[in-house]
């Protein structure tokens, strides 16, 4: 009776946990638009990029094709003069010769983290206030530097971040993955800020200005930090800073992968919330509402707890569908949404990962995280 009323309950808490997570994530007014500011603030752009695959082009380009009559100052970092990367920057800034745009070729790279350690070359390159940093493989609409600088007309706020989406999962793996992206992880981020305020941000873009970064020592304090965006937002949080959420979404464009490099990307994702917010990852997993009522069927076998059981996957279906269909705007496949239940028994693997080790794989390098978020070579 004990275990049944055990199972029952933490049934029934996933249940509540996940409608809370989906009333959130449809009040947040995803996607809406601020008109345009009569006074638009010059921005940096800072850009550090590593290798390319056939989307890299267009992803860059965006940036440089931007709706935006403020100036504009885009520093693209690389750490060798050898890597692919550079040919196809060197094309768009002739395809763009009017804009104030440069390839920097990075110095010898210092810290763990290669991508701060680029930021950190580039940060006194810089010219104006307001600085964005954004991941090499991001592809943003053209209103895009409208929008995300637009909380900042506030001075509360020390920095925007923003969601962002897998834009095309090309294989089974990225497809599961983008129903962890696109259903799950924007969903469960409101969750968080609908407790308290956000003290994190999300790395794809963000957008902060030069005093706010000097506040906590500038990147080169981040470069041994694995999640450099977790701790970016933390600490200008820390300073008494607000941090902002843009409605608008941005698209994240990669390479097909195998399911070997999903799984490490996940684990590797992981373990970084597990170091980042120990206590809110343990917890994290009284959402997974099919592993409860699974586990419950499992500890008491009868014809309506199966209903539950049945009754919660469905619910977790068109919940996953709704939520993707809100942030990809598509039409969601039937069978991505079907994978839900499937992507909730695979992470409760993942979430038991995350506590079995401190060893990641990132870009091709094996790294050990320590407990304070800061990264070794292996």
């Amino acid at each position: 009776m004990l275990v049944n009323t055990i199972f029952g309950g933490l049934a029934g808490l996933s249940l509540v946990l996940l409608v809370w997570q989906w009333v959130v994530a449809r009040r947040f007014p995803l996607h809406q638009r601020v008109p345009l500011h009569s006074f638009p603030p010059a921005v940096t752009l800072l850009k550090p990029v590593k290798g390319c695959d056939r989307e890299t082009e267009n992803c860059l380009r965006s940036w440089l094709a931007q709706d935006y009559p403020g100036r504009v100052q885009l520093l693209f970092g690389v750490a060798s003069g050898d890597d692919p990367v550079c040919d196809v920057i060197r094309e768009l800034l002739a395809e763009f010769p009017r804009a104030d745009a440069r390839l920097v070729v990075c110095g010898p790279l210092t810290g763990a983290n290669a991508k701060v350690a680029k930021l950190a070359q580039l940060e006194p390159l810089g010219l104006h206030d307001l600085l964005i940093i954004s991941d090499a493989d991001v592809r943003v609409p053209a209103d895009f530097l409208s929008n995300i600088v637009s909380p900042l007309h506030d001075p509360k706020v020390g920095l925007v971040n923003c969601f962002y989406r897998l834009a095309n999962p090309a294989t089974a793996a990225m497809r599961w993955e983008a129903l962890a992206i696109n259903a799950d992880f924007w969903s469960q981020v409101l969750q968080s800020v609908s407790l308290k305020p956000m003290d994190f941000a999300l790395g794809a873009v963000m957008t902060v200005r030069r005093k706010q970064l000097a506040e906590i020592g500038g990147f080169a304090a981040l470069a041994d930090c694995l999640a450099d965006d977790y701790q970016l937002g933390n600490r200008i949080a820390r300073r008494g800073h607000r941090i902002a959420l843009s409605p608008v979404v941005v698209e994240c464009w990669e390479g097909p992968q195998t399911w070997a490099a999903v799984w490490k990307h996940q684990v590797r994702w992981a373990r970084t919330i597990r170091v980042c917010q120990p206590v809110p990852y343990f917890f994290s997993i009284l959402s997974n509402a099919t592993l409860w009522p699974l586990a419950w069927l499992i500890a008491n076998p009868n014809l309506p707890v199966l209903g539950v059981l049945v009754g919660c996957a469905l619910f977790r279906i068109v919940t996953a569908a709704d939520l993707m269909k809100r942030l990809t705007l598509q039409p969601v496949r039937l069978g991505d949404a079907f994978l839900a239940p499937l992507k909730d028994l695979s992470h409760f693997l993942i979430w038991l990962q995350a506590f079995m080790g401190n060893r990641v794989e990132w870009r091709g390098q094996k790294l050990k995280l320590r407990g304070d978020g800061t990264l070794v070579r292996d």
